[in-house]
């Protein structure tokens, strides 16, 4: 299966907020992913369809069109790269060059992403050298504790799965501050108005509560000790 990409220039997504955002081919999710059996978002809803159109071959470019078209973004344009989909990879090893030839495309703009890789050491040199070169690689955790483990890394911002009420004041068990996504409950901010998960090296951890038809399945694997 190849490598597809599809980019939407303007989303109609009420969370994002009228930004680009692309879709990428379900065969970049590394193998590691729990999610990746149950529990991503991604694998319900309108989004579901789009995304199987996009493996498929239906929809979307091959990574050099799409990577040109990040390149002819305006200056200081805000996009998030995956709305379903993962870094592109080779048996769980993230694919350098690939990686590369999008932060290049990235330049200026505010790219920024979520990944389920494991962090070898070769993933976190490429996740690292992503974010030092502005495109925000964001390490997504199952929970608090395995957030700590990531945050410990030193790599890059990390989002992680919460059960606790977005009301609460959140912490993890080593007493890293979790803000919770304001798109999730208050129904007005947006990915656009807030941007915090393209922060270079942002401090708080973003939690997400498990939300749409695989909620359930995705709150188990955030209480899961692994």
């Amino acid at each position: 299966m190849s490598l597809r990409v599809h980019l939407t220039l303007e989303s109609s997504n009420s969370k994002t907020g009228p930004i680009p955002v692309s879709t990428t081919s379900a065969d970049t999710c590394p193998p590691s992913c729990p999610l990746k059996r149950a529990g991503c978002y991604g694998n319900g809803g309108p989004l579901a369809i789009h995304w199987k159109h996009v493996t498929e071959g239906r929809r979307g470019t091959d990574w050099d069109t799409f990577c040109s078209k990040i390149a002819a973004l305006p200056e200081g344009t805000l996009w998030r790269h995956n709305q379903a989909g993962d870094l592109p990879h080779r048996k769980g090893a993230i694919d350098r060059k690939l990686v590369r030839q999008l932060v290049k495309a990235n330049n200026g703009k505010q790219g920024y992403t979520y990944s389920h890789h494991r962090m070898t050491k070769a993933n976190q040199e490429v996740v690292l050298e992503a974010n030092q070169y502005g495109f925000t690689v964001n390490l997504s955790a199952n929970n608090l504790e395995h957030a700590d483990r990531l945050a410990s890394l030193n790599i890059a911002p990390v989002v992680t799965l919460v059960l606790d009420d977005p009301s609460d004041e959140l912490e993890t068990p080593e007493g890293r501050e979790v803000v919770i996504c304001p798109a999730q409950f208050d129904g007005e901010t947006t990915c656009m108005d807030c941007g915090a998960c393209a922060m270079l090296f942002r401090q708080p951890i973003i939690g997400f509560l498990p939300h749409g038809c695989q909620r359930i399945s995705a709150e188990k694997i955030a209480m899961r000790d692994d």
